[in-house]
C-alpha cells in the first residue's frame, strides 16, 4: 500500500556514507527530508545533490535533517560526492542511504514489490526511485513529490513546503498558492469569524470562505 498522508513512515536500519543508521533514531524527533535517486554518477542527480548541499545553512535554520537515497553502495556514494562537491562548491555534510538491497525503495513504495534488479543496473531499471519525502516530528509523511528521470526537482520549491508546512501545523492556517515565506495566510473554514478574530486578530475577508491575515 501506498504511503499516506499522516502515515507513520515506516522504520529501517540501513548503511550510509555516515556509518548505520536505524531511521526513526536518525530522525531525532526533528522534521526531516529523506530525497532518493535512482543511480550514482549521473548528470540530474548530481545537480540536485549540489543545491541540497548549498541550502545546508536553511535545513538546519529549520531544525530540518536532510538524509539522501541511492541504489548504489556506500564506496560509491563517498566518490560521489567527491563529484557533487566539485560541481556546487559547497561539501556535502548529509548522509546517504546505500539501498543495495531495494528495502527502503520498497517499504516507501517507490518501486513494485516484486522488483529485482540484478547487478549492472542502470538508472533507467531504478527510474521511480526518485521521490522527496517530507517527516514531520511525529514520524508522520507530511508531503511526497515524484519526478521523472529527465526533469530536476525544484528545492527551492522544497524548502518553500517546508516552510508552509511548519508555519501551518504551529499556527492552525492554511497557505494559498505561491505562498511566500511572511505573507498573508489563509484562516480554515472550521474557524469561525469570532474565532478566527480572537486567535489573530482582524482578518481581510476576499470571500465568506476565504479569509487572509497575517502571521
Amino acid at each position: 500500500m501506498s504511503l499516506r498522508i499522516n502515515d507513520t513512515v515506516p522504520n529501517f536500519k540501513a548503511d550510509t556514507d555516515h556509518g548505520p543508521i536505524d531511521f526513526h533514531e536518525w530522525l531525532d524527533g526533528k522534521w526531516a527530508i529523506m530525497f532518493s535517486h535512482p543511480k550514482d554518477f549521473t548528470p540530474v542527480c548530481t545537480t540536485e545533490f549540489g543545491a541540497v548541499a548549498q541550502l545546508a545553512a536553511e535545513w538546519e535554520k529549520r531544525d530540518t535533517k536532510v538524509i539522501g537515497v541511492s541504489v548504489d553502495g556506500v564506496e560509491e556514494h563517498k566518490a560521489w560526492k567527491q563529484d557533487i562537491e566539485t560541481v556546487c562548491k559547497a561539501p556535502a555534510v548529509f548522509p546517504i542511504i546505500a539501498d543495495e538491497s531495494l528495502e527502503v525503495s520498497k517499504l516507501f513504495d517507490m518501486l513494485p514489490a516484486e522488483a529485482y534488479l540484478p547487478d549492472g543496473r542502470t538508472p533507467a531499471d531504478s527510474a521511480t526511485v526518485r521521490t522527496v519525502f517530507i517527516i514531520g516530528p511525529d514520524k508522520q509523511l507530511k508531503l511526497s513529490m515524484t519526478y521523472p528521470m529527465s526533469v530536476g526537482r525544484n528545492f527551492a520549491e522544497v524548502l518553500r513546503a517546508l516552510d508552509a508546512l511548519q508555519l501551518t501545523g504551529a499556527k492552525g492556517v492554511a497557505t494559498p498558492v505561491n505562498w511566500q515565506a511572511g505573507e498573508d495566510v489563509i484562516v480554515p473554514p472550521t474557524v469561525s469569524d469570532e474565532d478566527a478574530k480572537a486567535k489573530f486578530g482582524e482578518f481581510d475577508a476576499v470571500l465568506p470562505y476565504l479569509r487572509k491575515v497575517k502571521v
